[in-house]
């Protein structure tokens, strides 16, 4: 077999035997008999080239920030297999590489230290963030709470503290635990005050179900009154609306049975209505004709004519009896205002032959045109003298009582 002599950290010699060289001489590092020399060396070559792979993939968790443990363990493993390594290559320079990244454990180590601090920091800040958002859930007034929603948000926190727990860094146990009590009284409290929130609305629920079960058997009692039930069952519609609520299953079922005694009641009414509606139809018909009658006195002038023939269309009004309910007030609005013209009248004769207020205008009337002689005998004293200031003052007191005399003698 041929000694390659050319192989610069190995050999192999007569016997198939393959040697490493290094600083303190060869190591026989195994055989390789069924090959050729050539073969024998590069197979121990390419073990070399596995350990050197190693090295470089340790050098580059190193660089990504490896935990430093695990870095350390694998630096010892890897340097004991080099130092013993069946491998031929520069075995020496893997060694250096190693020590090397050994001199980094110290750096990585204070490193990642620092951040692991400064994770735990922001891990504890975000699970006393999640604390004080329970506690201020659990802090609500229970009866102003919406329950729904608070225990939506609850379980919503919750659901952030399990995944924080499972992917966050793990927290020293004492801080861990506090924060853990604390997230537990709050949700205690919540579910205490939720419990006893519904345990006293079903209390309520049910007095108010008891209450529209009465009202839905008296509604159902009237039904044979048709017509005549209704006013009581309006009764009984406002004390629904004042029962409260029995909760929506109950409410839907009782309303339902309470409506339909109502809709009984009102379609009897209904049918009563459409019966009444074609008698009312021929007395508007009448009153129609009456008010016809009636408008024409709006031009009368003569108050007895006026009063006679509207006493005469009153009286015969009254008979007609009832017309639909839309044109009551359009028929009533009509004959009042025939009574108001008519009663003018009356009013307007009696302002006039009053005797208390013929005897007061007399009077007054005498003591006004004595004032108006008396001006006129003033205004013709200052045309004479040319006051100017006096005629104005004269004239225009003269003008206001010749006002007043015009007006008291319409």
């Amino acid at each position: 077999m041929t000694i390659d002599e050319t192989a610069p950290w190995g050999r192999v010699d007569e016997t198939g035997t393959v040697f490493v060289r290094e600083a303190a001489g060869e190591r026989a590092v195994g055989q390789y008999p069924d090959g050729t020399a050539e073969e024998a060396l590069a197979y121990f070559q390419r073990k070399f080239t596995e350990l050197a792979g190693q090295v470089t993939l340790l050098e580059q968790r190193v660089k990504r920030g490896a935990p430093a443990a695990d870095v350390a363990k694998t630096i010892k493993t890897l340097a004991a297999t080099i130092s013993s390594a069946n491998a031929v290559g520069n075995l020496a320079a893997l060694q250096t590489r190693i020590g090397a990244l050994g001199g980094s454990i110290t750096e990585l180590t204070e490193k990642q230290t620092e951040e692991s601090k400064a994770l735990v920091a922001a891990a504890l800040a975000e699970r006393e963030s999640l604390v004080a958002e329970a506690e201020t859930l659990a802090a609500q007034d229970p009866a102003k709470a919406q329950w729904k929603q608070v225990t939506a948000q609850i379980d919503e926190i919750f659901a952030r503290w399990q995944k924080h727990q499972a992917d966050g860094p793990r927290l020293p146990k004492n801080e861990a635990n506090e924060l853990w009590k604390r997230f537990r009284a709050a949700r205690a409290t919540i579910d205490t005050h939720r419990k006893a929130f519904f345990a006293e609305l079903d209390s309520v629920h049910k007095d108010a179900r008891s209450a529209k079960q009465a009202l839905v058997d008296k509604a159902q009692a009237l039904v044979g009154k048709g017509a005549d039930g209704i006013a009581t069952y309006r009764t009984l519609l406002d004390q629904w609306k004042a029962a409260g609520r029995a909760g929506k299953k109950f409410d839907d079922a009782l309303w339902a049975q309470f409506k339909d005694a109502g809709d009984a009641l009102y379609s009897a009414k209904n049918e009563v209505d459409a019966q009444d509606n074609v008698e009312f139809d021929a007395n508007l018909a009448l009153k129609e004709e009456l008010l016809t009658e009636a408008e024409l006195l709006l031009a009368e002038t003569d108050r007895v004519k006026a009063k006679e023939a509207l006493l005469r269309i009153q009286n015969r009004w009254d008979k007609v009896g009832k017309v639909p309910r839309d044109k009551v007030k359009i028929v009533e609005d009509r004959l009042r205002k025939v009574e108001t013209a008519v009663r003018k009248l009356d009013e307007d004769h009696w302002q006039k032959n009053n005797p208390e207020r013929q005897e007061r205008e007399s009077g007054f009337l005498g003591q006004l045109n004595d004032a108006i002689a008396k001006l006129d005998r003033e205004l013709e004293a200052a045309k004479a003298g040319g006051d100017t200031k006096k005629i104005a003052q004269a004239q225009e007191a003269l003008d206001a009582r010749k006002a007043w005399l015009g007006a008291l003698n319409k």
